[in-house]
């Protein structure tokens, strides 16, 4: 995808009813790696585990150091994920305040395509627009924080929750409607330290031009739907520039204070935007 470049803006907010904000979200440009995590746990519990998965899964995709050969990167990713896990696991069994304490997961991480010469492929010889392209976006997740992509007009959820109530709902066993409004919506089923070990849901996508990435915490999404993250989202102008995704960003969390703020909400927007550069 080197005919495309990324750019980014994040946002968290503590909400409008909770104390403390125990959701995190960071990115690392140079290594192509965007996170956000929501924690949980008495205290300052949530706060620590949510850091502390962020900063290891950016550390763990760290650009490799010149003339080693990177692992592919679903592998990366995955490796990143349970590195993650192994890290706030650990850090809970050694202080007995912090036990049991865990975090959610979504990251993205972009690993552009290089040609024979190790080289990243030129805007003239690869557009990762086809799909015979090799995928160059990769999008991991535990838990019910989620990603969406909004891509020609159409918003679609890319992730799927891992929660009680996204198990009953693909099971038939309640509605659409029921599962909003369900006592239990936030009751996870896989979070990164809970257990010595985790499985993350790995996917990969052939990213394009103008393609808007959003990766939140459960209180943007528990706040507004789908149609109203869509209308923000149709609202960042084309080309996206940092400064219309920083916008958005602000649009969201208001949007989701205005209709509660139960909850931390946290967004990260990515958007791929045509490379000007000469190749």
């Amino acid at each position: 995808m080197s005919a495309n470049h990324l750019i980014y803006a994040m946002l968290t907010h503590r909400g409008r009813v909770r104390h403390g904000n125990e959701d995190t979200c960071a990115a690392s440009p140079e290594a192509g790696a965007y996170v956000v995590c929501d924690g949980m746990g008495g205290a300052a519990a949530g706060e620590i585990a949510s850091n502390l998965a962020a900063d290891t899964f950016l550390a763990h995709l760290a650009p490799p150091a010149r003339g080693t050969a990177p692992d592919k990167p679903e592998i990366r990713l995955n490796a990143a994920i349970r590195a993650a896990n192994q890290a706030v696991y650990q850090q809970s069994r050694h202080s007995p305040k912090l036990a049991g304490m865990g975090t959610t997961l979504v990251g993205l991480l972009h690993a552009p395509i290089v040609n024979g010469t190790g080289r990243r492929r030129t805007p003239s010889d690869h557009t990762n627009s086809r799909l015979t392209d090799p995928p160059t976006l990769w999008l991991g997740h535990v838990g019910d924080s989620r990603c969406y992509r909004r891509r020609r007009g159409k918003l679609e959820q890319l992730t799927h929750d891992h929660s009680l109530v996204e198990e009953q709902l693909r099971a038939g066993q309640i509605t659409a409607d029921q599962a909003a409004r369900s006592p239990m919506r936030n009751l996870i089923t896989r979070a990164i330290g809970s257990q010595a070990t985790v499985d993350p849901e790995i996917q990969s996508h052939r990213p394009q031009p103008n393609d808007v990435y959003l990766l939140a915490s459960d209180g943007l999404t528990h706040e507004i739907g789908d149609e109203e993250i869509s209308e923000i989202l149709a609202a960042i102008p084309k080309p996206p520039t940092k400064a219309t995704l920083t916008t958005a960003c602000e649009a969201l969390i208001t949007a989701a204070n205005r209709n509660g703020g139960n909850d931390n909400i946290t967004v990260l927007l990515v958007a791929v935007t045509p490379d000007l550069a000469p190749a």
